[in-house]
Order: C-alpha cells, then structure tokens, then sequence
C-alpha cells in the first residue's frame, strides 16, 4: 500500500465486512463494502494457508466479475489461492510462498506454478511470492504504468532496492542502476536523468552528492557497476530512443535534445551499443 500512496494511487481498502481482523491481530476497520470495478488495478493480500480454505464467495463472485470488466488483478503470496478459486489462473503462470506451491499446483492443476520468481506477470494477473516480494511487484506494477523513473523514485522513497523478476529483461537504465542504497549517488543520478541534454560538470556532480570529486567517481562506480560518463551516455541514448518515436523529430533534433551535438556523434554511440547506426525507436 505503501508503495502506491508514494506513487499517487487512489487506494481503497475494501471487504464484504466492515472490519477485519489480520493474522497479527490488527484490526482493519471502516472497510468499504466490495465495489464495481472497471478497469482498475485489484491487490489481493496474503492470509493463512487456512483461511484459503474459506473464502467468502462474494469475494470469488466480485473477483471474476472485475476481471470481466477488464480489471488488472495481482495477489501478494497466499492471495493467489482466492484467484485460483475465480478461475483467474487456469491457463496462466503464476506463483505464491513457497511452501505453498505444491498445494497452488494441487488445488488448481490448470495453472503452470512458478518457482524460482520474485514475482509473474501473466497478462492482468500477476502473482507473487512470499510477503517482501508484493514490494516487488508494486515497483514493477508501478514501472509498468508510471514509467521507470517514478518507479525509482518511490524505491528511493521506501529505502529499497529495486529487485526485478528472474525472467524480467533488464532494459531500462532508469532502474537497472538504481540496485544501491546510497543517497548521494541517486541525487547524482536524479541530476542527470532530470535533463539529459544538460553538460554537467564533475565539480557540480560532486556538489550534488556532498563529496569531493574523487570519492564520488570512486563510489558511483562501486555502487552502479559503471562510470558516470558511461551512465550519462545510456541516459542520453535512452532518452533518444524514446524522441525516434516523434516523426516531427529530425535525427539532428534527436541528438541536440539529448546532448549529443549531431547526428553523427548520436550514431556512432548508438552503434557501439545497439550494434547497428540505424536509429531504430523499438531497439
């Protein structure tokens, strides 16, 4: 939940009770009644194994009801077992905790049980592991609809690390570098990523991180993996993969709004890393 209030979702907490009681003896209260959904995004909780075992049917009913309606539904470790029950995994892949999965494969054969993932992603259902792992999901949710950036910006919020599914491409290096805890490298990162095009000095770099020169390229390399010239290149050629997409944008205008200085400059870095010169938006 926390997660989606720092990425602005309107969050409502609904039930077929008013209140209920967790496994951990809070009390949630106030609760409001199961609604109409549309195409809305539904998060499932995780609850004792035994309480799998009885569900309340309105809850089975409203579940394939919402996914009718074209809903996105996503459960957090036991909670796929109430979407097995709606049907809503048949034919999917899916996971939960994992001394769980030998009952999720027996009680609904017609799903394919995962076992060595954070986190699946099949269609509008997704399922995850066990209880850590539903922040996981969240972020990849978040990626997917908000864009990377505000993804790692609600990590970044949390104080987590953005951990992506095993099978889930490493694709966007808004993210891919943002596996670290420090918070000086991500103001550095913030500064760079907030305008690509911007010729950025070490000496401002360094300001922003509160060190000295010397210890921010040691440490941004420590904790990225890469260089900060290597990392403002990906941001630039990630910013102009995403401006090939505007047919009003000239090569040229692709590369000045991304820093580059010309064409020229643009495709050959895009060739050392796509392994082609041809400016292509879908690589």
């Amino acid at each position: 939940m926390q997660a989606f209030a720092e990425a602005k979702y309107r969050i409502r907490s609904v039930s077929p009770r008013s209140s209920v009681t967790t496994s951990q003896g809070l009390v949630l209260s106030a609760l409001e009644p199961l609604p109409e959904i549309g195409d809305e995004l539904i998060v499932v909780p995780g609850m004792p194994y035994r309480a799998t075992e009885r569900i309340d049917p309105k809850v089975i009913r409203w579940l394939r009801r919402a996914y009718d309606a074209g809903a996105a539904i996503a459960s957090v470790c036991t909670g796929a077992f109430p979407l097995g029950d709606a049907g809503l995994l048949d034919g999917r892949c899916c996971t939960t905790h994992w001394s769980r999965f030998g009952e999720l494969a027996r009680r609904f054969p017609r799903t394919r049980v995962l076992t060595d993932r954070l986190f699946v992603i099949d269609g509008p259902i997704v399922t995850s592991a066990g209880i850590a792992s539903g922040i996981d999901m969240a972020l990849a949710l978040i990626e997917q609809r908000r864009g990377p950036i505000v993804a790692a910006e609600v990590a970044r919020e949390m104080v987590v690390y953005i951990r992506r599914d095993g099978a889930q491409e490493q694709s966007s290096v808004y993210l891919d570098y943002r596996t670290h805890l420090h918070p000086g490298i991500h103001r550095v990162q913030d500064e760079i990523v907030r305008d690509p095009s911007r010729k950025l000095s070490i000496d401002e770099l360094a300001d922003a991180a509160a060190m000295s020169r010397r210890n921010l390229t040691r440490l941004f390399r420590k904790t990225t993996g890469i260089s900060i010239k290597d990392y403002v290149t990906q941001v630039r050629l990630e910013r102009a993969r995403a401006l090939l997409h505007d047919p009003a944008l000239s090569v040229e205008a692709v590369a000045q709004r991304c820093g580059f200085g010309s064409a020229r400059h643009l495709r050959r870095l895009w060739e050392t890393a796509h392994g082609t010169s041809r400016l292509r938006a879908g690589v």
